[in-house]
């Protein structure tokens, strides 16, 4: 049995994502700052008999990122799928002219260094199997900029890049990396981005292994606020 990894599990789009990836046989490792939302996350999915459990990390500090990897891979089984969608702090999305050099260390190490931790965390371990799945979620400022939201578009574009050339990369090795773009928000009530539908998605990009980067939506105007 292989374990799919989320890191910023919460009740919407980790929950639902944790679901449908253990329906599909996985072990859920649920990563998050909140022992609180993991107990709580743990008990739905074993209501619908999904084998969960909760591991504390901050995005923000590598080590535990690191620790908590390892530590699912030894409870649950090797990590086979990771999902890499955490919400950014509101305060990652000042205005352009409004954004300093010293506001994007934090927007950065979010979205450059934890991936790139949770990658050399989780690829050993894939290179065993012989196989993984590599999922990135970001909104249409990774692709599109908003001068609106400086710090988050900057930073989500650096981790387009990174996830972009991990596709290149890892290809030959039967290692899939593929990026999910939400340009709006998410919502229950949507017809293209509720939780379950996102989720649906992703499953797809790992089970069809086809091409790098993929819209839930239509991208909107970069001017409109979106992030």
């Amino acid at each position: 049995m292989t374990t799919f990894a989320v890191v910023g599990a919460g009740p919407g789009l980790g929950l639902a994502a944790a679901r449908r990836f253990g329906r599909a046989g996985h072990t859920v490792a649920l990563l998050s700052r909140s022992t609180q939302h993991q107990d709580d996350l743990v008990y739905e999915l074993a209501q619908e008999d999904v084998q969960a459990r909760g591991f504390t990390a901050d995005v923000l500090d590598p080590a535990s990122l690191t620790a908590a990897l390892h530590k699912a891979a030894d409870a649950l089984g090797p990590v086979e799928v990771l999902q890499f969608s955490p919400v950014p702090r509101g305060d990652f999305m000042k205005p352009v002219l409004e954004t300093t050099a010293a506001d994007l260390d934090d927007p950065l190490a979010f979205s450059v260094k934890g991936p790139i931790t949770c990658v050399k965390a989780v690829l050993p371990g894939m290179r065993e199997l012989g196989r993984g799945t590599l999922l990135f979620v970001n909104g249409g400022s990774a692709v599109r900029p908003n001068a609106g939201v400086a710090g988050t578009s900057i930073a989500f574009a650096a981790e387009s890049a990174y996830a972009q050339m991990l596709h290149a990369a890892l290809a030959p090795e039967n290692i899939h990396a593929a990026q999910l773009i939400v340009p709006g928000a998410i919502s229950p009530d949507s017809a293209t981005s509720s939780p379950e539908k996102l989720a649906e998605l992703l499953y797809g990009l790992h089970s069809d292994r086809k091409g790098f980067r993929h819209c839930a939506e239509p991208l909107a105007d970069p001017q409109d606020g979106t992030p």
